[in-house]
């Protein structure tokens, strides 16, 4: 579709008309006449014959070279009008969330309670193939990964590049950041990589943990705090089996979900815990999220603008280049 940028050009096309009628004819071969400097003696001025061609014949007021000048002339204004062809309107992505996974890869991860087409495998297998399909799933959203253990690691800061959050997720290993659970260092590093300019309420950490803190700087409570100061929405989730077995290790201290503080952290900052002890309940759980955390942006369409103005332009340079020749060839 054609438009024009400067419309009000058109109004310039009868100029030349408006000159010749209100303006004194010019006197004198070239002393009182306007020159043009980039066409000069394109025409000879009549000063017998009130006007601003020459060689007009007795039964026409027009001449070629007066229909050439005019011609350059409106092909000045449609330049002037910068005509523009818009393309198809293209949907831009909307202004999602920004996500932060914090995800446990504690040695505890390798643990085989998990089920996966008829066959163990680890939790941290589990949690890589659920993950990764909840980030290609969030088109919209920027999306930053931690990894922790003993200690926490920023892995990838908030980002629209999914496809380099899935390659650090496929190439995480369980022991990589040390066999012990700092919970709180791992919530402190989201919520500082997340303080910046924009609404609370745009912002999610979905932290994932087999364990307890028992390892780190910030108690549980601490980090519970810093969250709630902050204003933004913590989902925890729990991974694992609770059989009897998991229980009494909790209970002696050696491994288990600390619910109860997994609890306390998503209350405390308006979300939800989750228990996922299989691969379906630990989809199921992104799945919930994924609904719960919709994008709440109206969609943005934008038309690409391509400017055609120098076509005309160009037009009339060639058009005055062949009048000036003509007119060369005529006065030789």
């Amino acid at each position: 579709m054609i438009e024009f940028a400067q419309p009000a050009a058109l109004l310039l096309l009868p100029l030349p008309i408006i000159c010749y009628i209100l303006l004194p004819a010019a006197k004198g071969l070239h002393g009182d006449a306007l020159r043009v400097p980039f066409i000069d003696d394109l025409q000879r001025i009549n000063t017998q014959n009130k006007g601003w061609w020459s060689g007009v014949s007795s039964n026409s007021r027009l001449s070629w070279r007066f229909l050439g000048l005019y011609f350059i002339w409106i092909l000045l204004c449609l330049s002037a009008m910068r005509p523009i062809i818009m393309s198809e309107e293209q949907r831009l992505p909307s202004q999602g969330r920004d996500i932060m996974l914090v995800l446990d890869i504690s040695t505890s991860m390798l643990e085989r309670d998990f089920a996966y087409q008829g066959r163990r495998i680890d939790r941290l297998s589990a949690v890589k193939m659920t993950v990764a399909d909840f980030v290609q799933k969030r088109a919209d959203d920027r999306i930053g990964l931690i990894l922790f253990g003993t200690r926490a690691y920023l892995q990838s800061p908030l980002t629209y590049d999914k496809a380099a959050v899935k390659d650090i997720l496929y190439a995480m290993q369980a022991g990589m950041a040390g066999d012990s659970t700092s919970i709180g260092d791992a919530l402190a590093l989201a919520l500082k990589n997340m303080r910046s300019n924009g609404n609370p309420q745009n912002k999610v950490i979905i932290l994932l943990t087999d364990g307890e803190n028992n390892d780190g700087s910030l108690s549980m409570l601490q980090a519970i705090k810093l969250a709630q100061d902050e204003g933004i929405k913590v989902y925890t989730i729990g991974v694992g089996s609770p059989d009897l077995f998991s229980q009494m290790l909790s209970l002696a201290g050696l491994s288990g979900v600390d619910e109860t503080e997994l609890k306390a952290l998503a209350e405390a900052t308006k979300a939800r815990y989750f228990r996922a002890a299989q691969t379906g309940e630990l989809q199921q759980v992104y799945q919930l999220i994924d609904t719960l955390e919709t994008t709440t942006s109206d969609d943005r369409y934008v038309q690409n603008a391509e400017e055609f103005y120098y076509i005309p332009l160009l037009a009339a340079f060639f058009l005055s280049c062949a009048l000036l020749l003509a007119n060369q060839r005529r006065l030789q």
